[in-house]
C-alpha cells in the first residue's frame, strides 16, 4: 500500500472508529447503517458530490455547507451530520468512501454478518440471491450479506469472494484453465 493510501486509510479508520462507538453507545447503530449505505450510493452516483469532496479549489466554508445541504436532503442521522460538518472543517471529507465502507464493515462485524461480494454474467433474481445466501450462511454459520455486481464477461456463473476465500464457477475462467492445459499439452 502506498504511504498515502495509507494515511487516507488511517483517517477514515479513525473517523469510522469514533462515529461507530458514539452511535454505539447511543443505540444507534440501525440509523448509522442506514447513513453509510445511502453515502455509499450517493458517491457510487454521483460526480458532483465526489468532486466536492475531492476539490482543493472548494473552502472549507462551502464543503461545510453543501455537506450540510446533502445531510438534510438524505435525512441523515444528526450524528452523520455533525462529523460530515467536522470532517468538512479539517479538510478530511476526501476519505469519504473510505469511512463508509469502514463503517459498513464494522457495523456488519458488530451484527456478525459478513459480506459477500458476488460477481455474475446477469442479475441475481430475488430467488437466486436468497438460495445463495442461504448456502453460503449454512457453510459459515453466520449472516451473509451479498454485494453483487454484473459483469458480462464471465459468459455465465459466479465469482463469490467471501473474506480470503475467491470461489469461481464462471464459464469464463474455466475456459482460461482448459486453454492453459491446452497449452501445456502442445
Amino acid at each position: 500500500m502506498s504511504e498515502p493510501a495509507s494515511i487516507s486509510s488511517g483517517i477514515a479508520a479513525r473517523y469510522a472508529t469514533a462515529l461507530f462507538d458514539l452511535a454505539k453507545e447511543e443505540g444507534a447503530l440501525a440509523q448509522l447503517e442506514a447513513d453509510a449505505d445511502a453515502l455509499s450510493a450517493a458517491l457510487a452516483v454521483s460526480d458532483d458530490l465526489r468532486a466536492v469532496i475531492a476539490s482543493p479549489v472548494i473552502t472549507r466554508d462551502e464543503q461545510a455547507g453543501a455537506m450540510a445541504a446533502i445531510s438534510r436532503a438524505m435525512n441523515l442521522s444528526g450524528l452523520t451530520a455533525s462529523t460530515l460538518g467536522l470532517m468538512a472543517s479539517k479538510r478530511r471529507l476526501f476519505v469519504l468512501p473510505q469511512m463508509a465502507a469502514d463503517l459498513s464493515a464494522r457495523i456488519a462485524a458488530e451484527k456478525g454478518e459478513v459480506t459477500a461480494e458476488v460477481t455474475s454474467a446477469a442479475a441475481l433474481t430475488s430467488d437466486q440471491a436468497a438460495k445463495l445466501t442461504a448456502t453460503l450462511k449454512a457453510k459459515i454459520g453466520k449472516d451473509v450479506k451479498l454485494k453483487t455486481a454484473v459483469d458480462e464477461t464471465l459468459i455465465g456463473g459466479l465469482v463469490v469472494k467471501l473474506g480470503s476465500t475467491m470461489i469461481d464457477t464462471s464459464v469464463k475462467s474455466k475456459l482460461a484453465a482448459l486453454q492453459n492445459a491446452m497449452k501445456e499439452v502442445g
